[in-house]
């Protein structure tokens, strides 16, 4: 199968929450993504690791800094306080509907002053088989970007709002500072190009609007 570009782009992260209206007031205060993040209603159980995280990928650590703030003014909780590392600099929250969103930069040091400007928003997928996920993605015409065996593959959706990637599930839940344990509705829609399907972790795409 053979999907442009454009086909295989996500256009919008769908979050469910049983009160939108406090979700979105949440997100439009703490990071500002416009129609790029979506909100609505649902009341479907779920309880731990929802099974994805979120990622703001941004220039510098001030910028980093900037987003904790507002996202913790806003009343989110964190969750792995921001610090260097080996890849940088960067922090995970948690929202007040329990979406773990991971701000981080690769750079050390700030070489400028602070922005509120996004370079990258990521939709990271853990996944309990990292193979047989990115297969089930290259058989829907999804190519990859990058890729480092069964650990993390980051698929091509170049001119995509967002960017799709796979870790595998304990490792992304690691990696956010939460346990892996975790089961009910992921109260997450990806909308884009693929149409509707569910993959094989129960993530579900829907056409774009």
């Amino acid at each position: 199968m053979n999907i442009s570009t454009d086909q295989a782009a996500i256009d919008a992260i769908i979050l469910e929450s049983p009160d939108p209206a406090a979700a979105t007031a949440f997100y439009t205060a703490a990071f500002g993504l416009g129609d790029t993040l979506r909100v609505r209603a649902s009341e479907a159980p779920t309880s731990g690791f929802r099974g994805f995280v979120l990622s703001l990928v941004v220039s510098q650590p001030s910028t980093v800094d900037s987003f904790v703030g507002t996202a913790t003014a806003a009343s989110a909780t964190v969750v792995k306080p921001a610090t260097k590392s080996f890849w940088g600099y960067g922090a995970v929250v948690q929202a007040p509907d329990g979406t773990l969103w991971k701000i981080a930069t690769s750079a050390k040091k700030d070489t400028g002053p602070a922005t509120r400007e996004i370079d990258e928003f990521v939709l990271l997928l853990g996944v309990e088989k990292v193979k047989a996920t990115k297969q089930f993605y290259l058989d829907n015409g999804l190519t990859v970007a990058k890729s480092f065996g069964s650990k993390y593959v980051e698929f091509d959706t170049t001119g995509s709002a967002v960017k799709l990637a796979l870790y595998g599930r304990r490792a992304a839940a690691k990696d956010a500072g939460v346990s892996a344990e975790g089961a009910g509705a992921h109260r997450l829609a990806i909308a884009g190009g693929l149409g509707s399907l569910v993959d094989p972790d129960g993530f579900a795409w829907e056409p774009a609007a």
